[in-house]
């Protein structure tokens, strides 16, 4: 192998006869040789091979190594043996995938299917499901699976999936069968349907041919009567067209006229509208543009007055000046009080050098008293503090212990109480379990006999509905053959004349049972038509000869002779009546020497020889009489309207026992639905009570085993309380003692701490006068640098004053100019005013001049615009009439348009419908008529004929041919059909037999086999295997039950571990036992045994080292000693797996 999982590097690994076992730490890959071997030979689906997706099992690279493409496993096998059906001795099975998710198998290095290898080796018993392989934590699997999925793991074994697949594959073409008749009987029935018309059609078809010929000839006749006519219609639109052309032209000159006299009117309007009028919008706006600019002339004049009147302000100069004095006199004063703070500073430099002075006395500067006292006090203090504090916690600790021993006490308590309650519940249901188990047997047991009812019902429907059906088919049977009948007695061309009863057939009425002897003595007199008299028989003779139709006829005899029936054998006149009272004479002529004879065809002869004037039949249809012997006759006898009603009759009884059957199997089906509810809560109880064990003893181990934790923590708490008491015991004496030295410490540091204190005093004196001193210092420097900014903000503003003045004495000497202008400007202002008063005025006047003279025009316009209006109402007059004109014109193209479309579409029909020309048609003569026909009226009533008759087929009676040979055709093909089912479902009811023998022995061979294995991994135990549903043997599944001794295990969950693994095993090497394969591979099955039942395990793998290869993936020592091959598997530092060693162990 080679980039499957771990193994990146190319891997071999021999198997050698015996036992292989591949050992290696967890994650070094030998798990994947078995993922290895499963995938190989066909594994599908990823779980299978412990991956996520299948394109996991190719190596992924590590952080030193890339990632492969793809991963390939070769498997060889030996078949030097010749056990697997092929002719080589050696077989290399391979699989390669592609990352890309490409997959490959190739044999002997030839490209195959998985399918190919899988028929290959299901002889050996390794198949799709690979039971040989037993992957890491599958063992369990063993015991959960569905009972199905036991059985087919059986079935693997033995080799039946072949015949799965060969009962499949005839399933499958089963179906296509039943699909395939369904079609041709579908297609029989639709063939059968059409057969019936044909005949009728081509009937049809010749009357069709002469009404469809005279209707030709008449429609050729209207036709061409309706070209002249609209050929004529069309040269008197021309002329009407030409008339509206000349009144149009006409219309259009005296439009031309008013259109010029209009544009006079409307220039004159024009003309007078705008002598001057326009003016008087445009001097009303210039007015009051006028008086606009007066206002703003004004509005100017008022603020320039204003302006003069700031240019003249003086007060502004006299504040600056004052505020200049008042800074001065202020700066005056901070000059005082700069000079006092300067005085106050060196006073307090004095000050200080003498405090400089007394800090360097000597006498200052002497030793406190010694401070040894207070030094030992120290040391007893930091003696005791730690001592007293390790006592606390001691004592803490005790306290804690002791609360906690007392909670430990009462879990005990509480613990001791649940487990008795839990060992009463786990009592109570172990006793109600044999009642549960009794409960399921019961439910199991009435939904069996529900199924079996229902099972009973459904076939009984599928009788009743098979009955049907042959009642059904046979209905339509006698239908067809009566409709037949009815055809060829000439029925269908005489039925309409007075005096025909109909077909003999259907107006009488046999006995039951005697159907084939009348028919055979009866012959072909029952399909005859039955008429009243001679004279309608000769009326029906003629119709038939007219028609070239076939057909017989019997006359009822007006005087009847009397008959005396035979006194030989049995008459058949007593058996038949009319369903008419005048057909009773005419069978009477007709059974009068028919007689009917117990036996067979030997015994009728015997008698016709003897009385050669009888006609003598048997019940089974046998006719011999003067005109012939013939046997098995009546084989129409179903075709008399008696046999009609008693189908249909039976129909009707079908019909109503499977609607009974379906009510009956609906109600069963109902109650196998309560039994199987019932089963249901039955088993939902027994599983709730398994659970209820189960919790219980979980429960109850769990609670010992707090129990004994509890006991074991009350214990070291015990232990721990009297460490801490020891402690306390020898701590407690020092505390005491370093307590009574620290109070005689203590006094003694008192009076050392009482000599000093007058030391303390006088420096603490001299100390405090620094401090007042350089606190003064700090205040007097604050309260010089504070008036040295107040004088600096003062000489800034002295300084912009003393500018500002300066500013407003060059100011004063220019507004003298500026007050000059303002006076020109208001002159100004003031003429500019008179101007445009004066404008104003004139403006005035302007505006009454051009009112008057627009109130003269509007007269002059009125006139003007009166005639205007006179003539647009003549215009518009005469645009009404040329309307009407083109309208009429257009009307006339329109007609013109549709009589040419008419005419094209006369011209088409008769080209495509009557195969004539349109000269043709216009010298088509009329037809001669009777007197009150006209060519219309008989068109109609020849229309008519043609609708009722419907559909004309002209090729009616070569259809039917073709239609009847393929209906034969499709009869023949059902019958194959028919044939071929009937072979399939012998082929699957012999694969099926075939699949009951092979896993009745094999299963019988395995629950020995696993019985036997079970008593010997499980000494006075008893394990067994069965069926669950016996009666089913195709479709059973297989219950597995273990009882290990001293045990009443009844669910496989309740086992412990290594008890489910050794079932499991007893299982599965009872099947190797009973349908051995040339390998088994099984991975750390035997992880959860202990070392007996590990010995009884490898007791059996000895057993079958002798037979065939195991392959063993294990951790067990024990297990590696057993081997005969042993391989050791590691993980590389790159990341790969490689096999470190091998080695092959002693023969045992």
């Amino acid at each position: 192998m080679k980039g499957f999982k771990s193994f990146a590097d190319p891997t071999v690994l021999e198997f050698e006869p015996g036992v292989t076992v591949v050992v290696g730490p967890n994650g070094s890959g030998k798990s994947n040789v078995v993922d290895a071997v499963a995938w190989v030979l066909g594994a599908q689906g990823p779980a299978t091979v412990r991956s996520g997706k299948m394109e996991d099992v190719v190596f992924a690279g590590t952080s030193d190594r890339p990632a492969l493409g793809r991963a390939e496993v070769s498997l060889v096998i030996d078949n030097s043996s010749g056990s697997l059906p092929i002719e080589f001795t050696e077989i290399t099975v391979t699989r390669t995938l592609y990352r890309s998710g490409d997959s490959e198998y190739s044999m002997n290095g030839v490209p195959c299917r998985l399918l190919d290898i899988q028929d290959l080796l299901s002889d050996a018993g390794v198949g799709r499901q690979q039971h040989v392989i037993v992957a890491q934590g599958q063992i369990d699997q063993v015991l959960n699976a569905r009972p199905e999925d036991r059985r087919t793991i059986i079935e693997e074994a033995a080799g039946v999936l072949k015949f799965r697949r060969r009962k499949e594959r005839a399933e499958r073409r089963l179906a296509a069968t039943e699909a395939n008749m369904t079609r041709l009987q579908d297609l029989q029935r639709e063939v059968r349907r059409q057969l019936r018309p044909l005949e009728k059609q081509a009937d049809a078809a010749k009357r069709h041919g002469a009404v469809a010929e005279e209707l030709r000839t008449l429609r050729l006749y209207l036709t061409g009567k309706k070209l002249k006519a609209f050929e004529a219609a069309q040269s008197s639109a021309k002329e009407q067209r030409r008339d509206l052309d000349t009144e149009q032209v006409r219309l259009r000159g005296e439009l031309e006229g008013l259109d010029i006299e209009i544009g006079a009117s409307e220039a004159q309007l024009a003309a007078g509208g705008d002598q001057g009028l326009d003016l008087l919008p445009r001097v009303e706006s210039l007015r009051e543009r006028c008086r606009g600019l007066i206002a703003l002339v004004d509005e100017r004049s008022r603020t320039t007055e204003r302006d003069r009147g700031l240019l003249v302000a003086e007060d502004v100069a006299l504040t600056l000046k004052a505020e200049l004095s008042r800074h001065a006199a202020e700066l005056e004063g901070l000059n005082t009080r700069d000079q006092v703070i300067e005085r106050q500073l060196e006073d307090l430099a004095l000050a200080e050098a003498q405090l400089d002075a007394e800090d360097q006395s000597p006498g200052d500067r002497a030793p406190l008293v010694g401070l040894d006292a207070g030094k030992r006090a120290a040391e007893a203090r930091g003696e005791l503090g730690p001592l007293r504090t390790g006592v606390e916690r001691v004592g803490a600790e005790k306290d804690r212990l002791a609360a906690r021993a007392t909670q430990v006490a009462s879990q005990i308590h509480d613990a001791d109480r649940r487990l008795d309650e839990l060992q009463s519940s786990l009592s109570s249901a172990s006793d109600a379990e044999a009642d549960r188990v009794q409960l399921v047997d019961k439910a199991q047991g009435e939904v069996d006999k529900a199924v079996g009812a229902v099972d009973a019902l459904t076939q009984e429907q599928l009788l009743a509905l098979k009955e049907e059906e042959t009642w059904r088919a046979r209905a339509d049977a006698l239908e067809l053959a009566i409709e037949d009948a009815r055809a060829r007695s000439g029925l269908q061309k005489i039925e309409e004349i007075e005096g025909v009863l109909g077909v003999l057939g259907e107006l009488i009425q046999v006995a039951p049972g005697w159907e084939s002897a009348v028919e055979a003595a009866m012959g072909g007199a029952l399909a005859s038509v039955v008429v009243e008299d001679v004279q309608t028989a000769r009326v029906a003779l003629q119709r038939l000869r007219e028609s070239d139709s076939a057909g017989s006829i019997l006359a009822l005899q007006t005087v009847n002779p009397p008959v005396v029936l035979s006194s030989i054998g049995e008459p058949l006149r007593t058996h038949v009546s009319g369903r008419h009272p005048a057909i009773e004479p005419l069978l009477d002529v007709l059974l009068k020497n028919a007689v009917c004879v117990s036996g067979g065809w030997s015994e009728a002869i015997d008698l016709a020889v003897q009385q050669p004037g009888l006609i003598v039949v048997t019940a089974m249809g046998d006719c011999c009489g003067p005109n012939g012997w013939s046997v098995g006759s009546g084989g129409n006898a179903a075709a008399t309207a008696a046999a009609m009603e008693d189908a249909n009759t039976g129909v009707q009884e079908a019909t109503a026992r499977r609607q009974v059957a379906e009510v009956a199997r609906t109600s069963a089906e109902s109650a196998r639905g309560e039994a199987r509810g019932r089963l249901d809560t039955a088993l939902l109880e027994l599983e709730a009570n398994d659970d209820l064990l189960t919790r219980s003893s979980d429960a109850i181990e769990k609670i010992q085993r707090e129990r004994r934790d509890l006991g074991s923590e009350h214990g070291v708490l015990e232990a721990r309380t009297a460490e801490l008491d020891q402690a306390l015991d020898r701590d407690h004496p020092r505390l005491v003692e370093l307590e009574e030295r620290l109070i005689e410490l203590e006094a003694a540091e008192n009076l050392e701490r009482s000599a000093a204190t007058d030391a303390h005093i006088k420096r603490r004196d001299w100390d405090d006068r620094i401090r007042v001193a350089a606190t003064k210092r700090a205040e007097l420097e604050a309260n010089a640098s504070a008036l040295r900014e107040q004088r600096t903000r003062l000489e800034v503003r002295q300084t912009e004053i003393t500018t500002q003045l300066q500013a407003n004495d060059e100011e004063r000497d220019g507004s003298a100019d500026r007050l000059n202008r303002v006076d020109v400007t208001l002159v100004a202002l003031a003429h500019l005013r008179g101007l445009l008063q004066v404008r104003l005025n004139s403006l005035e006047q302007e505006v009454g001049q051009l009112r008057r003279r627009r109130a003269q025009i509007s007269s002059e316009v009125r006139l003007v615009a009166n005639r205007l209006e006179r003539l647009r109402g003549e215009r518009t007059a005469i645009e009404k009439r040329s309307a009407e004109v083109r309208e009429l014109a257009a009307s006339g193209e329109i007609a013109d348009t549709e009589r040419r479309f008419k005419l094209d579409s006369l011209r088409e029909m008769l080209r495509n419908e009557l195969a004539a020309g349109p000269d043709e048609a216009m010298a088509a003569p009329e037809p001669q008529l009777d007197a009150e026909d006209t060519p219309a009226s008989r068109v109609r009533e020849l229309e008519s004929d043609l609708r009722r008759m419907g559909p004309i087929n002209p090729l009616a009676l070569q259809e039917y041919e073709s239609l009847k040979e393929r209906h034969d055709f499709v009869a023949e093909q059902l019958q194959d059909v028919r044939s071929g089912r009937r072979e399939l479902n012998k082929v699957i009811t012999a694969v099926d037999a075939e699949i009951v023998e092979v896993f009745s022995s094999a299963f019988a061979d395995v629950a020995e086999n696993f019985k036997q294995i079970f008593s010997t991994l499980f000494p006075g135990g008893e394990g067994r295997l069965k069926l669950t549903n016996p009666n089913q043997m195709l479709e059973t599944g297989i219950e597995l039950e273990a009882k290990p001794e001293g045990k009443n295990v009844r669910k496989l969950s309740l086992l412990s571990g290594g008890e489910r693994s050794l079932t499991a095993i007893a299982f599965l090497f009872a099947i190797f036992r009973s349908r051995p394969s040339p390998f088994y591979v099984l991975d750390e099955v035997e992880a959860a045994l202990d070392d007996i039942n590990l010995h009884r395990f490898l007791d059996l793998v000895s057993e079958f080292r002798r037979e065939a290869q195991l392959v063993i993936v294990t951790h067990q020592k024990r297990t590696m000693e057993a081997a005969d091959v042993l391989y050791g598997v590691s993980m590389a530092p790159a990341g790969s797996s490689r096999v470190l060693s091998e080695k092959v162990a002693s023969q045992f």
